[in-house]
């Protein structure tokens, strides 16, 4: 009797060892964000026309408008993480919506007309779109309007 319970516990000692010594999880494959501006991500003519001299896609064209799978969008010129799936909504405005960024990936900074708060990438500056705030889509009452050209989507695993 006391041999079983000495091979029992033995054998859950060992099966805690093995446990704890299994390899975590890997993240998502995913490309590393460029901090060095000669290094950034080459943009199409369209491309830079947002990006770089803050244009705007035409409403309703912009391929991650109506994507609807679980995953992260990242910034076209420098691959920072700026938006997870679960803060886009649809707004009916013509671009993809979100109601929250991720932590420090977005910078708001007031237009020069005071009319409207531009959002860019913290990490490059690229410009993204607008936020505005109080229109009622969502709980938190923010919508990023984001063009669709700005960024990127990788799905998760």
């Amino acid at each position: 009797m006391i041999n079983k319970l000495i091979i029992v516990a033995g054998l859950f000692f060992m099966t805690g060892l093995m446990a704890c010594a299994q390899q975590p999880e890997k993240k998502e494959n995913t490309a590393p964000v460029i901090t060095n501006k000669m290094n950034w991500n080459k943009l199409t003519p369209e491309e830079e026309d947002v990006i770089v001299h803050k244009g705007t896609e035409a409403p309703g064209t912009g391929k991650l408008l109506n994507n609807t799978v679980k995953g992260t969008y990242y910034c076209k010129r420098c691959n920072a993480p700026l938006y997870r799936s679960e803060s886009k909504f649809e707004s009916e405005c013509g671009w993809p919506s979100f109601d929250d960024e991720i932590k420090g990936a977005v910078l708001r900074i007031p237009d020069a007309d005071g009319s409207r708060t531009e959002i860019e990438c913290a990490n490059c500056k690229a410009h993204l779109g607008h936020v505005f705030f109080g229109e009622g889509f969502t709980a938190k009452n923010t919508r990023n309007c984001v063009n669709s050209i700005s960024m990127y989507f990788v799905a998760d695993k």
